[in-house]
C-alpha cells in the first residue's frame, strides 16, 4: 500500500493549514470559552470547498477522496477540530444517509445545501437510556396517513443551535425496535420537536450539544429516508465515516499536543537548562511522537481502505478511531505535565485540548466498545 501523498494532496494539506493559521487560530481560544460557534469560519471554508467532501459534485459536494478529506481534517484539527467536527458532517451520518438512501429530492433539498455550507444538520441517534446500543430505541412512530408521529427523546446530539434540519430515528414496532426502525428527515421548526442544550461540558465547547424532544411530532412520509424498517441500515451505512473523520480530528488534537509540548519544552528554563533537557521530559516527548505515527498510519491506511473500494471495514474504523483517541487523551495528558501549572491555565491551549481529549474517547462509539468490536472481529464472532 502506498501512503505517499499526490502533488495536489500536498498542495491541498498547505493551504489548509495556512487558512487555520490565519483565519481559525486568532479566534479559537474566544469562541471556546464564549461557547460560541464559528460559522463565518466554517462557511469560509466551505467556500474553498472543504465541506463538500465525498459527496459527489452534481449534490454539492466536492467529490474528493477519503485520503484528501482526512488530510483536511487532521490539518484544521491541529488548531480547532470542532471546526473539522462541521466540516466532516456532509461526509458522515448526515450527508451519507441521504446520498445512499435519499431520493432524488432529499438529496437536493437536504443534501446540496449541506454539501455547500450553506446550512448545518443535526443527527439524533443515541438515546437517553441506550446510549451505545442503537437498536434497543424507544422513540416511536406510527403511520397516520400521508405522515408518521413520532414520540420520544434522543440524546447528546450536536450542533442544535445552527441545525436546519435533523436526521432521526424511531421504531414502529417497540417489541422488536430493531426491525422496524425508519430515519426522518425533519425541518427545525416542525411542532412538536423542540431541544434543550446542556450546559458546562467538559469539553467541545463551541458545539451546543442537548436534547432533541419528539412530543407528537408529525413528519411527512415523503421525509422518511429509506424504506420502513430500513432505519438500521441507514444509520449504520456511515459508521465507518465518522470514524474515520473522529480519527482524523484526535490525530490532528495529538499532534497540536506535540507542537505546543515541543516548543514549551525548548523554551521553558529551571535548574539553568530547557526543560527538554531532562530525561523525564524527553520521555513523554517520545511518548507522543510514537504514538502519533502509529495513530496517523492507522488513519490513513483506513482512509486508503475506503478508497480502495472496500465495502465494509469496520474492524480498520474501530483500530484507527479507539487508537487515535487514545493517544489524543495520553498525548494531552504528558502536555499538560509538560507545562506543569501554566497548563492548567486558559492562555495555554493545552488545557482547552485536555478537555476535548477525554470527550473523543467516548463519541462514535466509546472506546471499550470499539475493544469488544475488535476482539470480536478478530475471533470469529462478527464479520463485516
Amino acid at each position: 500500500m502506498d501512503f505517499s501523498f499526490t502533488d495536489e494532496q500536498q498542495q491541498i494539506r498547505k493551504a489548509v493549514r495556512e487558512f487555520a493559521l490565519k483565519e481559525i487560530a486568532p479566534h479559537v481560544a474566544s469562541y471556546d470559552a464564549e461557547g460560541r460557534f464559528p460559522k463565518d469560519i466554517i462557511q469560509k471554508a466551505a467556500g474553498l470547498g472543504w465541506m463538500g467532501g465525498i459527496v459527489p459534485p452534481e449534490y454539492g459536494g466536492a467529490g474528493i477522496d477519503f485520503t484528501t478529506q482526512t488530510i483536511i481534517l487532521e490539518e484544521i484539527s491541529r488548531v480547532c477540530h470542532c471546526v473539522a467536527c462541521a466540516l466532516s458532517f456532509p461526509s458522515g451520518l448526515a450527508g451519507s444517509a441521504i446520498l445512499r438512501f435519499g431520493s432524488e429530492e432529499q438529496k437536493q433539498k437536504y443534501l446540496r445545501p449541506l454539501a455547500e455550507g450553506k446550512v448545518f444538520a443535526a443527527t439524533g441517534v443515541t438515546e437517553p437510556h441506550s446510549g451505545t446500543d442503537v437498536a434497543a430505541m424507544e422513540t416511536t412512530c406510527r403511520r397516520d396517513g400521508d405522515h408518521y408521529v413520532l414520540n420520544g427523546a434522543k440524546a447528546w446530539i450536536s450542533f442544535l443551535d445552527v441545525a436546519e434540519w435533523v436526521l432521526t430515528f424511531a421504531t414502529l414496532d417497540p417489541e422488536n425496535p430493531r426491525k422496524g426502525i425508519c430515519a426522518f428527515l425533519i425541518d427545525r421548526n416542525t411542532p412538536g420537536m423542540t431541544f434543550k442544550a446542556y450546559k458546562h461540558k467538559l469539553g467541545f465547547n463551541p458545539l451546543t450539544t442537548g436534547d432533541v424532544i419528539l412530543e407528537d411530532c408529525r413528519v411527512p412520509v415523503k421525509n422518511r429516508v429509506g424504506e420502513e424498517g430500513q432505519g438500521m441500515h441507514v444509520a449504520m451505512c456511515a459508521v465507518e465515516n465518522g470514524r474515520l473523520g473522529v480519527a482524523a480530528r484526535a490525530l490532528g488534537l495529538a499532534q497540536a499536543c506535540l507542537d505546543e509540548s515541543v516548543k514549551y519544552a525548548q523554551e521553558r528554563i529551571v535548574f539553568d537548562q530547557p526543560i527538554g533537557k531532562f530525561q523525564m521530559v524527553q520521555s513523554m516527548i517520545t511518548d507522543m511522537v510514537t504514538s502519533i505515527e502509529s495513530a496517523r498510519l492507522l488513519t490513513y491506511r483506513l482512509a486508503w481502505v475506503k478508497d480502495s473500494g472496500a465495502k465494509q471495514a469496520r474492524k480498520d474504523a474501530s483500530i484507527a478511531k479507539m487508537f487515535a483517541s487514545d493517544t489524543a487523551m495520553m498525548a494531552a495528558t504528558n502536555a499538560v505535565q509538560i507545562h506543569g501549572a501554566y497548563g492548567c491555565s486558559g492562555e495555554y491551549p493545552v488545557s482547552r485540548y485536555f478537555r476535548d481529549a477525554k470527550v473523543f474517547q467516548i463519541v462514535e462509539g466509546q472506546n471499550q466498545l470499539h475493544k469488544a468490536l475488535i476482539a470480536e472481529y478478530t475471533l470469529g464472532f462478527r464479520r463485516d
